[in-house]
């Protein structure tokens, strides 16, 4: 069943959003080679618990960390540990921040130092694909109007898109009703409407779009082995458009 927010909750979940951009800014000044997947988890924790929210993926289904660090071909879910970066790599920091009762979500995938132009053109093209998803977000579209927004741009610059894994509702919890998949057909799907928050996420590969689950249950790749950005958003439908809840500075 899909519920539908107040413009009380969605200032609830603003508000966690705003915890969330600000820990995701401070990570991406830390984000250099050498620094470890542990050490920036620790720097998100210790800051989302500072400003009075709580991570929202740790323990989540038995989540260890408070942010997922999945790195070049990692497409999601990568556990924070040892490992250090390495020039040259990009890693996708997802992360979940919950306060008074809400949820917001967001991802970004940064370089780590200086990157090759493919890999450049890589991440712009994965921000282009959030960004046309979530202008279709608005009130009379339909989710298959976002999911086409992002397969077809993907695909249009040579990437493909994964379909295991798909953008979700969210508010009091981490993950509601409806899933926004990352590819299908435009006028499909249900109808959008004001009140609706969803969190868009395209996940888009340099390969093909398979993907499998590591050993340790959570770390999901792309099946060829080749790199793949995530970027994410929680986007209110309002009856003005779309708003971004977790907008970066």
């Amino acid at each position: 069943m899909i519920e539908y927010k107040s413009p009380r909750e969605i200032a609830k979940i603003r508000a966690a959003g705003e915890i969330l951009v600000k820990t995701l800014e401070l990570i991406s000044q830390n984000i250099k080679p050498g620094v470890t997947t542990a050490e920036l988890d620790s720097i998100a924790d210790e800051f989302i618990r500072k400003n009075g929210g709580k991570p929202s993926f740790k323990g989540y289904n038995g989540f260890p960390a408070s942010i997922c660090t999945s790195i070049d071909e990692e497409v999601v879910h990568g556990i924070p540990g040892k490992r250090r970066l390495v020039e040259g790599q990009v890693i996708s920091i997802d992360i979940g921040v919950f306060k008074d009762g809400y949820h917001s979500d967001s991802a970004w995938t940064f370089p780590v130092g200086k990157v090759s132009p493919e890999t450049e053109r890589h991440l712009r093209v994965g921000r282009e694909c959030l960004m046309l998803a979530i202008e279709q977000a608005k009130a009379g579209n339909r989710v298959g109007d976002i999911s086409y927004a992002v397969q077809s741009h993907a695909e249009k610059n040579g990437f493909s898109v994964v379909r295991d894994l798909v953008g979700h509702g969210i508010g009091r919890s981490m993950h509601e009703e409806p899933q926004v998949p990352n590819y299908g057909v435009a006028g499909e799907g249900i109808e959008l409407k004001t009140g609706l928050v969803i969190a868009i996420e395209p996940m888009i590969n340099e390969g093909g779009y398979q993907v499998k689950m590591l050993k340790d249950g959570w770390t999901i790749v792309t099946l060829d082995g080749k790199r793949s950005v995530h970027f994410e958003h929680t986007v209110a439908i309002g009856a003005n458009g779309p708003e971004i809840l977790t907008r970066l500075n």
